[in-house]
């Protein structure tokens, strides 16, 4: 088996679906475990502070390997079908009722197919037979956004689970033998999908802020990478000066002290908020910053401190 290279430090990421045009830069820790969970076949679990570039390095890791790239959001509700398939019971039981009515021209055909929706890990798996299966349901659906023109099932796909803290322990519990074995069965078609021999075990890159533990069934099951802001001033400091420079390059270039001035403003807003037991900015709310800097223009010092607390400053009131 090939392994990709990551031998890009710096990737323009372009826009897709829902997600925006966006730079990443891989680090070492990064490379070793992306490489690490191809080679094993494991899920990559990648902890740490909202704002990381959890959710990031899952797209950087697509667009560096020219793969398609998948995502589905989890919450409260998900279940662990809902990223195999779903069946829509209500809109067949509509149409049955639909199909009973004298002269209704709505459609008789019930049978379970034609209710049947591919989830993301069935993309996964099986390009093939999700597309075939899509374009027999009449529930809707839309097929995944293709990388490239030249983008073949061969090359393999990369699967964002992200924040599956959020969701109860079923979900992860119910994964677990999809992912250990490349298969599961679809019981209203009577099938089960499975990863076909000659196409790459998809990269299943789950992220986790940390909100809930994870059953130790799935720990097991997964390697797990964990993003950390440095914790000394002086080098979340640098950290955060790089990423700005990463994103905002005119931003920098045009007001070099710009970017300083705004880490000091978050490592001070960091401090209080530690010792006030509330919510800790990070580098998600340090970049929102810098954006809207640059989208305001001209020099940001005097409205530096003013938007920074709009940013920074989310601890209840007193």
């Amino acid at each position: 088996m090939t392994l990709p290279a990551y031998d890009k430090t710096e990737l323009d990421l372009p826009a897709m679906g829902a997600w925006p045009a966006s730079r990443h830069r891989f680090d070492a820790d990064q490379v070793r475990a992306l490489r690490a969970a191809e080679a094993a076949g494991r899920p990559l679990l990648v902890r740490g502070d909202p704002g990381t570039g959890k959710s990031q390095l899952a797209h950087a890791a697509a667009v560096a390997a020219r793969r398609l790239f998948l995502s589905v959001v989890v919450d409260a509700h998900s279940e662990a079908s809902d990223l195999l398939w779903r069946f829509d019971a209500v809109a067949r039981l509509a149409d049955a009722h639909l199909a009973a009515v004298p002269g209704s021209d709505s459609p008789r055909d019930l049978q379970p197919a034609r209710y049947v929706e591919p989830g993301r890990l069935w993309w996964a798996f099986d390009w093939q037979s999700a597309a075939h299966q899509l374009g027999e349901t009449r529930v809707g659906g839309i097929a995944p956004e293709l990388p490239d023109d030249e983008w073949t099932p061969a090359r393999g796909t990369v699967l964002l689970i992200d924040e599956i803290d959020k969701a109860e322990a079923d979900l992860p519990n119910g994964l677990l033998e999809a992912l250990g074995n490349g298969r599961f069965a679809v019981p209203p078609l009577g099938t089960v999908v499975a990863r076909p021999k000659d196409v790459p075990a998809p990269l299943v890159i789950v992220t986790s802020n940390e909100e809930r533990e994870l059953p130790p069934a799935f720990l097991r099951r997964c390697l797990v990478l964990t993003l950390k802001l440095p914790k000394a001033p002086g080098e979340l400091a640098s950290y955060l000066v790089d990423r700005g420079k990463l994103h905002f390059p005119q931003l920098h270039q045009q007001y070099p002290t710009a970017l300083a001035s705004a880490a000091e403003q978050l490592i001070g807003d960091r401090a209080k908020a530690v010792e006030e037991g509330v919510y800790t900015p990070g580098l998600a709310e340090y970049l929102d910053l810098l954006r809207v800097l640059e989208k305001i223009g001209g020099d940001p010092a005097p409205l530096l401190k003013e938007l920074s607390a709009y940013f920074f400053d989310k601890q209840p009131p007193a």
